[in-house]
């Protein structure tokens, strides 16, 4: 008879956890706060619409990028046609809309990211000349940084142009910025499915990565953020995997315990913040949606929240969160593109 110690038993659990194949977290009792945050009324009528990101700033204000209010199906919302809609939106940790701004800038909002400077960055991922029978106006294919009161900064990618070259993108799904300066982007709603880095001036220095399933291929890279070593780390959705690289592209592991990734935030302590809203039995059989929280250091999962409409994943396309983040207090912050709300967890 096989006989293992619990030395021998935790060993086997590490491995399993690093080897992708940690069995489904139970649910962790965060508490959900309702109410939160307060839209004004003047806002289309006090409802969310498709809300795509969520950040904390440096000063602890939680800013949200949502695209206009739109009525879309889940995923297909625009800010066509809406250029008097701010999609980006700042509140202060009570949930009191504090600012909004960013009319006119976008198409399609879809990566959010606030760097260590507290400057706002987001991708469009637009690729149509024309949404609802509207021109987009030329905008789409672009990485944009603001400063905290909106001025931009600085622009990545050709407006409306897609490319596979140093100044071009496919749709790019997110930005994350490391604090030498350096900017990752995802390229990944299009077909170039690569990640791209740049300086903090804007220079293009490399691009890694192509179609596949091998380690450093991707198949809609979604997300992507860093952790305090540097490392890269990439949500590699229709793969169900996270892929980690050192700063340069070079591969070091996969994970698959933490779901089919839509959205990350790593925090100051390396806290891994993931959420799943697209597995189902097709995609992704044996997990469920919801927010994965464990160590982007190991790898382990040590807290799951579900999606609030878990019981509906089969039917639906996509639902729960997209965007992600967590205060200094360990609470989490969820935006939800179908379901169109902002959800706030307490933590336990």
């Amino acid at each position: 008879m096989l006989r293992i110690d619990r030395t021998g038993l935790a060993l086997v659990a590490v491995v399993l956890v690093i080897a992708g194949v940690a069995a489904q977290p139970r649910a962790t009792p965060y508490r959900l706060v309702e109410d939160w945050p307060q839209l004004p009324m003047r806002m289309n009528g006090g409802e969310w619409g498709e809300t795509i990101g969520v950040d904390r700033d440096p000063a602890g204000n939680i800013w949200v990028l949502h695209r206009c209010f739109g009525t879309r199906p889940a995923g297909a919302a625009t800010c066509v046609g809406r250029d008097d809609i701010p999609p980006i939106l700042k509140f202060d940790p009570s949930g009191q809309l504090i600012d909004s701004w960013g009319e006119g800038r976008f198409a399609f909002p879809h990566g959010f990211h606030i760097d260590p400077d507290g400057n706002i960055w987001g991708t469009d991922a637009n690729g149509s000349e024309t949404v609802l029978g509207l021109s987009a106006g030329g905008r789409g294919h672009q990485v944009f940084k603001f400063s905290p009161t909106g001025k931009l900064l600085l622009t990545l990618g050709t407006a409306g142009v897609a490319g596979h070259g140093p100044d071009t993108f496919d749709r790019p799904t997110d930005v994350a910025v490391a604090s030498n300066g350096d900017i990752f982007v995802t390229d990944g709603h299009g077909t170039n499915n690569r990640v791209v880095k740049f300086a903090q001036d804007g220079r293009f220095i490399k691009a890694w990565g192509h179609t596949g399933a091998g380690p450093g291929e991707f198949n809609q890279p979604h997300t992507i953020a860093l952790d305090s070593a540097g490392r890269v780390f990439v949500g590699d959705r229709s793969n169900s995997r996270i892929q980690v690289f050192d700063p340069d592209g070079t591969f070091i592991v996969e994970w698959t315990q933490f779901g089919r990734p839509s959205g990350m935030f790593i925090d100051e302590n390396d806290r891994l913040y993931v959420t799943d809203s697209t597995s189902n039995a097709r995609n992704n059989p044996g997990r469920k949606r919801g927010i994965y929280i464990g160590s982007a250091r190991d790898g382990s999962v040590t807290a799951f929240i579900p999606d609030p409409d878990l019981d509906q994943q089969e039917q639906n396309r996509i639902s729960g969160a997209s965007g992600i983040t967590a205060d200094l207090e360990g609470n989490v912050y969820a935006a939800d593109v179908g379901p169109h709300r902002v959800r706030k967890y307490l933590a336990p």
